[in-house]
């Protein structure tokens, strides 16, 4: 019997989501750990967690000065 190969579906393809080197001060990355740790999600996912309520903060302000 011959050997069938699988072909994969593509997926449609995205832009790749950007990214950025972020340097901490020791002692706020370990409470950056830490958060993850009791959340139980990476360091990224608090960082982007805290990046969107900052933004969604600074909104108001934002439309003032358009």
């Amino acid at each position: 019997m011959p050997a069938t190969k699988h072909i994969a579906a593509s997926k449609p393809k995205r832009d790749p989501a950007p990214r950025a080197s972020v340097t901490f001060p020791p002692e706020l990355y370990e409470m950056l750990e830490a958060i993850a740790r009791n959340k139980k999600v990476s360091v990224a996912w608090v960082v982007r967690d805290a990046a969107e309520k900052y933004v969604a903060e600074q909104r108001p302000l934002l439309e003032k000065s358009q």
